[in-house]
């Protein structure tokens, strides 16, 4: 029998590699790939990514009038390095993210993100093979909508926890987004102090409810379910568009031969009685009913400050090789 890794691929899921580290992408052979400065930072301790970094920092020493000015060129390069050797092993996209400081500025995010593209095309790599990470605030919202509508630049929608999110980004045109199921999970069991089974897990049913959205009212965004914590997630979720999973869940899944049908079936969401809203021009709305959800607001929160301090403790390094160079 079929491994259940090989199972999720058949169940009609794109299953993407939810790491930095060269040698676990290539044993998975994922279609695509996810990077984050989290991600990032833990590769980057490893001693054969040195190559990668010395030549972002002979980049940045360039690029830059201040050690300020240095240091964000040098990481924007790491970044783009990454990308392009991980592009190297995949067939598809890799996710690049914009400065989770510009999570609240459509403006600099869009401006971050262009340049972005513009390192990828220096290295020969093309935008169609780049999807720009932005979280799912409002402002992120609408620099998707601009770089989508404008520029041509696909992009991925990360740190998304409800629909009124979820909504605005498939009504931005967002190429891709990412429903974080695990952290979802971690919210419910610290406020209710219970376990949840996979097929009553909240971040499942999250996703569950996002996809069907989508189905049923014809939205071409992609729904990727990231952020898992156990496999049961996973195979609850067989079926969905795009699953991203760490390397740990994607070793469990190769090593096991468990049945995985397909869960999640746009076929089946026609006939759903769901009722669709709109926010994507109406700020005030999308702010209301996205703040009536606190786990929502906590993890979007959570989440941009955990992703801002790794890149914090990335760039620190990256100054201190900048200095002794």
């Amino acid at each position: 029998m079929s491994s259940s890794l090989d199972q999720l691929k058949a169940s009609g899921t794109t299953v993407v590699c939810d790491s930095g580290d060269f040698a676990t992408i290539d044993k998975y052979k994922p279609q695509d790939a996810t990077t984050n400065p989290s991600l990032i930072l833990a590769a980057s301790k490893k001693p054969e990514y040195a190559k990668l970094i010395d030549a972002a920092v002979e980049y940045g020493k360039k690029h830059g009038n201040s050690i300020d000015e240095q240091v964000d060129a040098t990481l924007d390069s790491l970044l783009v390095q990454f990308g392009k050797e991980i592009l190297k092993i995949i067939p598809g996209k890799v996710s690049t993210e914009v400065d989770a400081r510009f999570s609240f500025d459509t403006e600099q995010s869009v401006k971050k993100a262009l340049h972005i593209i513009d390192l990828y095309k220096e290295q020969g790599i093309s935008k169609d093979r780049i999807l720009i990470k932005i979280a799912s605030t409002w402002e992120g919202i609408k620099a998707a909508e601009i770089l989508q509508s404008k520029h041509g630049v696909n992009c991925n929608l990360t740190l998304m926890f409800s629909l009124v999110q979820a909504t605005a980004a498939a009504e931005a045109g967002a190429f891709l987004i990412s429903p974080f199921v695990g952290r979802i999970l971690d919210w419910y069991k610290a406020s209710t102090k219970k376990d949840y089974s996979s097929e009553e897990d909240p971040g499942v049913k999250s996703v569950q409810n996002i996809f069907n959205y989508y189905k049923k009212f014809g939205y071409k965004t992609i729904v990727m379910g990231a952020s898992f914590r156990n496999t049961g997630e996973i195979t609850e979720l067989a079926g969905c568009d795009y699953l991203t999973i760490a390397p740990n869940l994607l070793e469990q899944l190769y090593n096991s031969q468990e049945p995985v049908p397909k869960k999640l079936d746009a076929a089946n969401a026609s006939s759903l009685n769901l009722e669709k809203r709109t926010y994507i021009n109406n700020e005030a709305d999308f702010r209301f009913y996205f703040n009536e959800d606190q786990m929502a607001v906590e993890k979007l929160r959570e989440g941009i400050s955990k992703f801002a301090a790794d890149a914090v403790t990335l760039k620190d390094i990256l100054k201190e090789k900048i200095q002794k160079s």
